[in-house]
């Protein structure tokens, strides 16, 4: 099996990054319309370098998934924790289920661990919660329907437990 090649992404990547995003996009079980009326919100712009921590997965010379994460807002993590949000993990339909999901999942917990956090937080989609689940991701209960996002999940950081691809 061919070694994980991981790489953090940059603005030269936002085409390719935004290509990935609109492929995973259309795999989703949901009408075409909603795909094509949210798509403009999870494409990924300039700005969004700003805050956002970009890591690449390659397919050789070309990258194949993408993770985004940031800080997670403490009004959205378990009470008295802290943690990184993942704001987005992309699979190229035609690399999925190629370990390319997980090699960037886990890179997001080490950076999580590496900056003091307490875990990861991600606001799923329907079609991406049985993947955080078998990762290991617990619901979290919408405690206020203004503010909690219905599929919350959090992941506390615990060692690693399987060796990681080096960027």
């Amino acid at each position: 099996m061919t070694p994980i090649k991981l790489r953090p992404g940059g603005l030269s990547d936002l085409d390719a990054i935004n290509d990935i995003i609109t492929r995973a996009i259309g795999t989703w079980t949901v009408s075409e319309r909603v795909k094509r009326l949210s798509l403009p919100s999870y494409l990924y712009q300039p700005e969004d370098l700003d805050h956002l921590e970009l890591l690449l997965a390659m397919d050789g010379h070309q990258p194949a998934a993408i993770a985004a994460w940031e800080p997670a807002e403490s009004k959205h993590l378990p009470p008295g924790q802290t943690g990184l949000l993942l704001h987005g993990l992309y699979v190229d339909p035609d690399v999925a289920r190629s370990g390319l999901g997980s090699a960037l999942l886990n890179a997001c917990q080490d950076a999580a661990r590496e900056r003091g956090f307490k875990g990861v937080l991600v606001k799923a989609t329907r079609d991406a919660v049985g993947f955080f689940e078998r990762c290991g991701f617990m619901r979290l209960p919408v405690m206020s329907q203004d503010r909690d996002y219905e599929l919350r999940y959090w992941l506390p950081c615990a060692e690693p437990l399987s060796p990681r691809p080096q960027p």
